[in-house]
């Protein structure tokens, strides 16, 4: 054993003079690689750390004019005038390129990449996928394949935007489920539109296919249950949703009720919400619980309801709904209750919006793909009172 270390102990400054030479080789490399890149370059590597990009695009086209061999230069300069909305003079740059006989292949196929990027970002989408397309087969078509679902998505093209996404989720390993059922969902709101309720339901349960917990797609299959009067199965099909994710609750309550009264059943379907807001404390959903109180049992019991929340957790929202009760119970003191209410309701709403969870857009309304980023399902179903 000891003759062992000994032997480690002399191949030691043998391991270190082996890799203070490849350090000195690394170097000289590194050093004769910089040497032949044009000092406009590192200039604009400068400007774009200090965020000046007009400075910087000045840069590497000098850069590039200096080396017009030079790919990555002209990747470069592409990608900043792309960012500034310089659209047309990255085209016309990777075209160019295009234009030279002796790129070889795989260099090709990268300028090519590089403008399909342009013509999306410019907006020409047919010239994009075409090219996207002819990425196939080669190390760009993975980030082809999201290129094409991007597209598909924006024009609506549900079928394609589903094989693309399979195909991608089959290369990747990266699953897309809530996406895909997202995408029959969109093809059964087409469906429905063109009054096509059979097609509608089959795509409908594709959607839970892919995506067991899909809500939208039992909260569309109980609407079309209730268009047809048969509210029963409607409210069969809605509870499933508490099973799915209880937050997505507020988004049927309404239907809930509605449904309830139309088989005349609406002190069980009040019953029913008032559970859902005890064991999971939704403050929509206490908004409908509230409103349909103050209608079906008074504003004594409306009141009630409100100050036991309030005492709970204080909110703007449950604030109005107390002094809403109160301004209806007592006369003698509603025209100040109203004063105060108009003031919270002011307030609130210059508070309330559901905010998307990946880039922070603010909406009124709830969306199933958010209108700024276009990811799915990434608003909340509860709106937030942060101001905005």
């Amino acid at each position: 054993m000891m003759e062992f270390e000994y032997w480690w102990l002399l191949a030691l400054p043998l391991f270190f003079t082996l890799g203070w030479i490849a350090a000195r080789v690394d170097i000289k490399q590194l050093l004769s690689e910089s040497t032949t890149l044009p000092a406009a370059y590192f200039k604009g590597l400068n400007f774009l750390i200090s965020d000046q990009h007009d400075k910087a695009i000045e840069a590497f086209t000098e850069a590039v004019e200096a080396n017009a061999d030079s790919l990555e230069l002209h990747f470069a300069l592409g990608s900043l005038f792309r960012r500034r909305g310089e659209v047309d003079r990255a085209i016309h740059l990777h075209l160019s390129l295009l234009d030279r006989k002796e790129l070889p292949e795989p260099q090709k196929l990268a300028v090519m990449a590089e403008l399909a990027q342009d013509y999306l970002k410019a907006g020409l989408f047919d010239r994009a996928e075409e090219l996207f397309k002819s990425l196939d087969d080669t190390r760009y078509k993975q980030p082809a394949l999201r290129a094409l679902l991007e597209i598909y998505t924006r024009e609506r093209e549900w079928e394609r935007a589903v094989k693309t996404t399979i195909e991608l989720e089959r290369i990747s390993g990266v699953p897309f489920r809530k996406e895909v059922a997202q995408f029959y969902c969109e093809m059964a709101v087409k469906s429905i539109f063109n009054n096509d309720t059979h097609t509608a339901r089959y795509e409908l349960e594709k959607a839970l296919d892919s995506n067991k917990n899909c809500v939208r797609a039992n909260i569309m299959l109980g609407d079309m249950e209730a268009v047809n009067g048969t509210h029963k199965i409607a409210i069969s099909i809605w509870k499933r949703i508490e099973l799915q994710d209880p937050e997505f609750l507020s988004l049927i309550a309404d239907k809930l009720l509605n449904s309830y009264r139309a088989i005349g059943e609406i002190e069980e379907g009040l019953q029913l919400l008032k559970y859902y807001q005890q064991t999971y404390k939704l403050p929509a959903l206490l908004n409908v619980v509230y409103q349909a109180t103050l209608a079906e049992e008074g504003p004594e019991n409306a009141a009630k309801l409100a100050r036991d929340e309030l005492a709970k957790q204080p909110s703007l929202q449950t604030l109005d709904q107390l002094l809403e009760a109160r301004a209806q119970i007592d006369n003698n003191e509603q025209q100040d209750t109203l004063l105060m209410q108009q003031t919270v309701r002011r307030a609130i709403g210059k508070r309330n919006a559901y905010c998307c969870d990946q880039c922070g857009f603010r909406a009124k309304n709830y969306h199933w793909q958010c209108p700024a980023c276009n990811a799915w399902e990434s608003l909340p179903p509860e709106p937030s009172e942060a101001a905005i």
